[in-house]
């Protein structure tokens, strides 16, 4: 990598680094958004031997088989907690706080682009999908108000955790803020935007009880949670190839140039 004196990245790299990092955020934000519960998936499914199932409320399981299903707008989602992470403990809490208002709006955008396409007429003859893309804009519609809502409180919510314990650390321990802040946000937001679509009518028909919506928490932050532990590895990874980038304006660094660093 090239350098400047001062031993930092040439600016225009750290730029290149930035807006991979806000790409990576953008690109998961919107599909999650767009697929989001029109399908779950199942992850995994096992039989429940008898000491877990003893400790595990029927509430979660079918009998003593245990299925992890999650929306498959979910798979997506995970990332943005990586790359908001990478940018905090990169460019600092402004920059991340930044980001996360930059997707906020380009999902109102994308709200905005879908809105004009479903109300300007139909070119009847020539549409591959009108009717698909009804059923769409329908569901986009529903499912992106409430997963924004969430995603404002969850995202801001993992932003200032991070900086909270990179302050409270002094910029050691990286797996600490990375796991404190997001498994926390992770929960606010699985709580919060399937209990807007449960109460709004718009997961599915066969979710009709609390302790439905509630498998459904849960296994959506079980994956969430798994995930957060799987990130961190790729947080320690991120931050060490691109240490010569930081620009973080608290001056806490995770690695020292000069003597290797700690946490």
């Amino acid at each position: 990598m090239a350098q400047q004196k001062n031993g930092r990245a040439p600016s225009h790299k750290r730029d290149i680094l930035f807006l991979s990092l806000v790409g990576v955020f953008i690109t998961s934000l919107v599909i999650g958004n767009i697929v989001g519960t029109t399908k779950f998936v199942t992850i995994f499914s096992f039989t429940m031997p008898d000491w877990m199932q003893a400790m595990t409320p029927s509430l979660v399981r079918d009998g003593s088989i245990y299925t992890m299903s999650i929306p498959v707008g979910l798979l997506a989602y995970p990332f943005t907690f990586l790359a908001t992470d990478l940018i905090s403990e990169l460019f600092g809490r402004k920059k991340a706080q930044l980001v996360v208002w930059i997707g906020f709006f380009l999902n109102m955008y994308m709200l905005l682009i879908l809105t004009a396409g479903h109300w300007f007429p139909n070119t009847y003859g020539v549409s591959g999908g009108a009717d698909l893309y009804g059923g769409v804009y329908e569901f986009v519609i529903a499912n992106t108000v409430s997963s924004m809502i969430a995603y404002l409180i969850a995202q801001s919510v993992d932003v200032r955790l991070f900086h909270f314990w990179k302050r409270v650390t002094k910029g050691k321990y990286l797996w600490l803020r990375n796991n404190g802040s997001t498994m926390f946000s992770q929960l606010v937001d699985s709580t919060a935007i399937l209990s807007i679509l449960y109460f709004t009518g718009n997961l599915g028909e066969n979710v009709t009880t609390l302790g439905m919506l509630l498998i459904l928490i849960i296994n959506s932050y079980l994956f969430k949670f798994f995930f957060a532990l799987f990130d961190t590895p790729l947080a320690y990874l991120g931050v060490w190839l691109f240490r010569e980038y930081e620009e973080d304006p608290e001056g806490y660094k995770l690695y020292d140039d000069q003597q290797g660093g700690s946490g």
